[in-house]
C-alpha cells in the first residue's frame, strides 16, 4: 500500500470510530499530568497547536479552558467536526499534517499524541523539520512516538468495521530526527500500553 492509501485508510478509520475511540481510550481524563505539565511552561494567551487533535477532548479542550489560542488539526473530517462541537473556542483544521502551511515561529506549544504514529515513516522526518520552524524559540514540542520499529494494519479496529494502520521508527531514529530538526530533548519516558508501548518525549527549540 502506498502513503496516500495509508492516509486514506486512517482517515476512514477515524471518521467511522471516532465516538468509539473516545469511549475506548477514556477522552475526558487522558493524558492529564501530561497536560498539567505542559501548562507549567506556557507563556499567557500561548499560541498552541495540536497536531492530530481527534475530537478536541482532551487537549484542545483542557488548553482552551486554561485561556490559551488553540488551533487543531486532524485528517479525519469527522473528528473535526466534533473537535469543534466540543471546543468552540479552539480552530479546528481537516487536513494532512504532511501537507500544512503554517508561518515559522508561530507557536508556543506544538503538541501531538498518538498522530505521528499514524503518518508513513518516510513522510515523519521532514514533518519534524517543518514542526521545528514553527515553533517559535523557546517552544516546547511534547509527542508520543513510536517505541519500536514497525508499520501495520489491524483489521476490525476497536471491533468496528473499518480497519486502521500505523507506521513508526523506533525511539531513538525519532530522536535523531528531533535533534536535526534544531530541537533540544530535555527528557523521555516509556508509557507502556499492555504488552508494548510508546515513547514519550519533551523538546523545545533552544
Amino acid at each position: 500500500m502506498d502513503n496516500e492509501e495509508a492516509k486514506a485508510l486512517v482517515r476512514r478509520g477515524y471518521d467511522e470510530l471516532s465516538a468509539r475511540y473516545d469511549e475506548a481510550y477514556g477522552s475526558e481524563t487522558k493524558y492529564g499530568d501530561w497536560l498539567q505539565a505542559l501548562l507549567t511552561q506556557l507563556p499567557v494567551r500561548a499560541q498552541v497547536l495540536d497536531l492530530g487533535c481527534g475530537s478536541g477532548v482532551p487537549v484542545a479542550k483542557v488548553l482552551a479552558e486554561a485561556g490559551h489560542l488553540v488551533t487543531g488539526v486532524d485528517i479525519s473530517e469527522v473528528q473535526v467536526a466534533r473537535a469543534r462541537e466540543r471546543v468552540p473556542a479552539a480552530t479546528f483544521l481537516q487536513a494532512d499534517a504532511t501537507t500544512l502551511d503554517l508561518a515559522a515561529d508561530s507557536f508556543d506549544a506544538i503538541v501531538s499524541f498518538y498522530a505521528l504514529i499514524h503518518i508513513p515513516v518516510d513522510e515523519q522526518e521532514a514533518l519534524l523539520q517543518r514542526i521545528g520552524t514553527w515553533l517559535r524559540p523557546g517552544g516546547s514540542f511534547v509527542a508520543t512516538i513510536g517505541s519500536g520499529a514497525w508499520t501495520g494494519s489491524e483489521e476490525n479496529w476497536l471491533g468496528g468495521d473499518v480497519p486502521m494502520w500505523w507506521s513508526q521508527a523506533d525511539t531513538a531514529t525519532t530522536r535523531t530526527w528531533i535533534e536535526n530538526a534544531g530541537l533540544a530533548i530535555d527528557r523521555q519516558e516509556f508509557v507502556a500500553e499492555g504488552t508494548s508501548g510508546h515513547t514519550l518525549i519533551w523538546a523545545r527549540r533552544p
